[in-house]
C-alpha cells in the first residue's frame, strides 16, 4: 500500500530582522527619475502593475534582484494586478505578513531583509513619508518570496504562486505558523500540467485485449504486452519504450511500480481491472486531478493545524498517524460497504478500550443474526455472545467483531476505528466489507504508538489489556483529531501521482467542487 505524505512540510516561523540600508544617491536620482513611470500608470489605473515598472523596481531596490523573477511570476499570474491592496487598503494577509516581519523570535536572525525601514513607513499612519502603492506592493511582494523561501523547511522548490493563493484565503495559516497543507495543493497541480501535457500530446492510446480475457503473466507475447509498456511510459513508470510485445523483466519492474503507486496488490499479475483502469480516458484523470485539488483546498487547511492526528483515505483504505510532522504510522484499512458507507468527515479520538465488549447495532440483529438465531440455538454461545438488557453484545476474546481495541470518537453515525480478526480482508485491493466503521490492520501498533506519551502504558500492560479477558476503557487526557478523508489521487513525496478507486461514486457528484476548472488548469 503506497504511503501517504500530506503533512510532512511544516512551516517554521523565522523572521525579518535586519536594518534598513540606505540608499545612495543614484537609487535617489533613479526615483526621481522614474516619477512619470508612477504618474503614467496611475493615470491608466493606480491597481495595475506593469512590467516596466517592475524592472524599475529592481533597479532602484537592487539588493533584491535575486528574487525578480519569483515576483515578476506573481503579478504575471494575476494579470498585474496589485496583491497587497484592496480597495486602497492594504489587505488582511498583508497585515498578517508585517506582524512576522516585525515580530522578534530566536529564528529571527535566520533572515536579513534589506527594507524594512521603508516597510514599517507603509503601516505607521503618522509617517510623513509614504511610498507610491505600486512600491509598497513590490516591496511586500519581495518580503514575501523571501519570507516563504526561508520559512518552508524541506522543500527544495516552492511555487509562491498556489502557496501565495492558500494564504489569501485563509491568512491565519501563517499567524499559525503552519502552511504546508500547500504543499499538496502544489503537488497535484504539477501532476494536472503533467497529464494535460499527456492528453495535448495525444499520447494515450487505448489498450486493445483478446475476448475472452485472460489474466496477463510474465513472458506473454501479444500486441497488447507492447501497449500496456507504452502506457507505463507516458505515466513514468518506465523509463524507455522498447516497443517489445514481450512481457520482460523491464515491463515487470514497470507494472510493479505501478501496482505500488496506486495502492494495488504487489504482484506481476496484469488482470481485467487494471487494463480497466489503465484505459480510463486522459479527461477524466484530469477531472479527478481536478476534483482533489479542490479536496486539498478545503479540507487540509483544518488538518494542518494539528500537531498529531490520524487521517484515514477511504479511497486508498489506508491510515496515517502522524506526530510533530513524522509519519509514526501507516496501516490498511477497510471501510464501510457501498450499503454502508463510511461517513466522510473530522472528530477527536476521546477513549481507547481493550478487549471490548461489541453491543451489536439493532440493524445487524434484525437483517442478520434474528433468522440466524431462530435456525440454531446455539448460535449465541457459539460466537461468544449473550444478551443484556434486551441488547446483543459479543463478549470480549479473539474472536471478537471488533477485534482487541477499539478507538472511540464520538459522532452521529456511531462508528469507530477498530482492530479485526478478518485479517485476511486486508489482502483485497477494493476493501469495503465493514457495516461503517474503520477497520485498522495494524491496530495494536496504533495504540502503542498513540500512548507512547502515557509513561503506564508500557507495551506489556498493553499486550496484557489486548488479551481478551476484561474490557479496560482509557480515556485520553490529549483528544488526537482524526480526518475521515475522500482524495482519489495524491501525490507523495517523490511526485509520483496515484488514482485511487472511487469507491463511493463521489467524484462524480463532485463536479461542483471545480469553481473554475479553466482557472486550475492553466496555473
Amino acid at each position: 500500500m503506497k504511503t501517504l505524505y500530506p503533512f510532512a512540510i511544516i512551516l517554521v516561523v523565522s523572521f525579518f530582522t535586519s536594518s534598513f540600508n540606505n540608499l545612495d544617491k543614484n537609487d535617489v536620482i533613479t526615483k526621481k527619475t522614474s516619477a512619470d513611470i508612477y504618474k503614467n500608470a496611475s493615470e491608466k489605473n493606480e491597481d495595475v502593475v506593469d512590467a516596466e515598472i517592475l524592472n524599475d523596481f529592481f533597479r532602484r531596490y537592487s539588493d533584491l534582484k535575486k528574487y525578480q523573477n519569483d515576483v515578476i511570476s506573481l503579478y504575471k499570474n494575476r494579470s498585474y494586478g496589485t496583491i497587497w491592496y484592496k480597495n486602497g487598503k492594504i489587505t488582511e494577509f498583508g497585515n498578517v505578513l508585517y506582524k512576522k516581519l516585525n515580530s522578534t523570535d530566536k529564528e529571527t536572525s535566520k533572515i536579513e531583509f534589506p527594507y524594512k525601514e521603508e516597510i514599517n513607513q507603509m503601516f505607521n499612519e503618522t509617517s510623513k513619508e509614504k511610498l507610491s502603492k505600486t512600491d509598497s506592493d513590490m516591496l511586500l511582494s519581495a518580503a514575501y518570496i523571501m519570507y516563504a523561501n526561508h520559512a518552508i523547511e524541506g522543500k527544495k522548490t516552492i511555487s509562491y504562486e498556489t502557496l501565495l493563493d492558500s494564504l489569501m484565503t485563509k491568512p491565519t495559516l501563517l499567524e499559525k505558523n503552519n502552511a504546508g497543507v500547500s504543499n499538496q495543493y502544489d503537488k497535484l497541480q504539477i501532476a494536472l500540467k503533467k497529464y494535460k501535457k499527456i492528453e495535448q500530446e495525444n499520447n494515450w492510446k487505448p489498450i486493445t485485449t483478446e475476448t475472452p480475457y485472460k489474466d496477463i503473466r510474465p513472458d506473454a507475447k501479444s500486441i497488447t504486452v507492447a501497449q500496456i509498456r507504452n502506457r507505463l511510459f507516458v505515466m513514468g513508470d518506465l523509463k524507455n519504450d522498447s516497443k517489445s510485445d514481450v512481457y520482460d523483466q523491464e515491463l515487470m519492474d514497470g507494472v510493479m511500480k505501478y501496482k505500488l503507486r496506486n495502492g494495488l496488490k504487489p504482484n506481476y499479475i496484469i488482470n481485467e481491472d487494471h487494463i480497466k483502469d489503465l484505459n480510463t480516458p486522459i479527461a477524466d484523470k484530469i477531472k479527478t486531478l481536478m476534483i482533489n485539488i479542490e479536496r486539498a483546498k478545503t479540507v487540509l487547511p483544518q488538518l494542518s493545524k494539528d500537531k498529531e492526528y490520524i487521517m484515514v483515505n477511504v479511497p486508498s483504505f489506508e491510515l496515517v498517524y502522524v506526530k510533530n510532522g513524522k509519519i509514526e504510522l501507516t496501516s490498511k484499512v477497510f471501510v464501510g460497504s457501498q450499503l454502508t458507507k463510511t461517513t466522510i468527515f473530522n472528530g477527536n479520538i476521546d477513549k481507547v478500550v481493550f478487549s471490548p465488549y461489541w453491543t451489536v447495532p439493532q440493524s445487524i440483529v434484525d437483517n442478520e443474526l434474528k433468522s440466524k438465531i431462530a435456525a440454531d440455538k446455539n448460535y449465541l454461545a457459539d460466537h461468544n455472545m449473550e444478551i443484556v438488557n434486551g441488547q446483543v453484545r459479543q463478549k470480549p476474546g479473539a474472536d471478537n467483531s471488533l477485534g482487541l481495541v477499539k478507538f472511540i470518537f464520538p459522532n452521529p453515525d456511531d462508528i469507530y476505528m477498530h482492530d479485526t480478526p478478518a485479517k485476511t480482508l486486508f489482502d483485497f485491493e477494493k476493501r469495503t466489507f465493514s457495516h461503517g466503521c474503520v477497520n485498522v490492520n495494524k491496530a495494536k501498533e496504533l495504540a502503542i504508538a498513540m500512548l507512547q506519551d502515557y509513561p503506564e502504558w508500557t507495551e506489556d500492560r498493553i499486550n496484557k489489556a489486548m488479551d481478551g479477558t476484561e474490557e479496560t476503557t482509557f480515556k485520553l487526557p490529549n483528544k488526537v483529531p482524526i480526518y475521515i478523508t475522500y482524495f482519489t489521487s495524491w501525490v507523495n513525496e517523490s511526485g509520483e501521482v496515484s488514482f485511487f478507486q472511487d469507491v463511493y461514486d463521489r467524484d462524480s457528484d463532485s463536479n461542483n467542487l471545480i469553481s473554475n476548472p479553466s482557472e486550475i488548469a492553466s496555473n
